[in-house]
């Protein structure tokens, strides 16, 4: 029974050692574009059948003792950690390469390798050859690129790209497509504010701003992170309380084989 139980409030102490991991990565990112908040998800082990009392003495003259059962766990186990992907706050920038999302759906991002990762981080830059890239140098698709000499770039709520050429005359064919998934959830975070696709997201819907569900295109804001800091104080100070319970727990039962070990000599 006592090493069942340090085994439960161990498996409870490396839950919680897990959860303030993930507090610590919400909080660390609290100013990144785009970043979208992480929840942990925790499962029970599974139980056991007990006898609430093992003894079954019988013989004359002494009545027999019950044998019921009872089911004990086994402690606690780590078993995902949940991305949502709430809505972050607009903030103004004034850049005109600036780009965020009202509502759902991810910029396409083409990888050096011909594959596409997704993002909400719009803080798109030139590149040396006109392309419109993101931190990273990682082209945005489909591939809006400039020439040189270009006076203006304008992105309406829809989506729609024009440019301003040297001569004056306007290029207005280009358009942002988006991306949404039906269990947004299920992306792979892969660093640099990127998700590429997994089995569970489900496969890619394309789409334009605004239509279908889409958000829309704010041209020189950016998309803050959704990481609420008085919630993750909040829960920071519960993951902690949780840990020392646990670990009190190991104490005590260590008392209590000390007890039951003295009782023997």
């Amino acid at each position: 029974m006592s090493t069942r139980a340090l085994r439960a409030a161990a498996s409870g102490m490396y839950a919680q050692q897990l959860n303030i991991e993930v507090i610590a990565n919400n909080i660390a990112n609290m100013n990144t574009t785009g970043f979208k908040r992480n929840k942990p998800e925790f499962q029970d082990l599974m139980y056991q059948r007990v006898a609430v009392n093992p003894i079954n003495v019988s013989a004359p003259g002494i009545r027999e003792v019950g044998t019921e059962n009872v089911s004990i766990g086994n402690g606690v186990k780590p078993s995902a950690s949940q991305k949502i992907f709430e809505q972050g706050g607009l903030v103004q920038t004034n850049n005109l390469f600036d780009l965020a999302i009202q509502g759902d759906g991810f910029f396409q991002i083409r990888r050096p390798d011909g594959s596409f990762a997704y993002t909400r981080d719009g803080s798109f830059k030139l590149n040396a050859d006109g392309l419109v890239v993101n931190s990273n140098g990682l082209p945005l698709y489909p591939e809006i690129q400039l020439v040189e000499g270009a006076t203006s770039f304008n992105v309406s709520p829809d989506g729609t790209v024009e440019i301003l050429q040297p001569d004056g005359s306007v290029v207005n064919s280009l358009k942002i497509q988006l991306v949404k998934f039906l269990n947004p959830s299920g992306l792979s975070p892969i660093g640099n504010n990127l998700y590429i696709e997994t089995a569970a997201s489900g496969a890619p819907i394309f789409g334009e701003p605004g239509v279908d569900g889409f958000g829309e295109i704010q041209q020189g804001y950016l998309e803050t992170s959704n990481v609420d800091i008085v919630e993750e104080m909040i829960s920071m100070i519960t993951a902690q309380r949780a840990y020392e319970i646990n670990s009190k727990t190991v104490k005590t039962v260590e008392e209590m084989m000390t007890m039951a070990n003295n009782l023997k000599r």
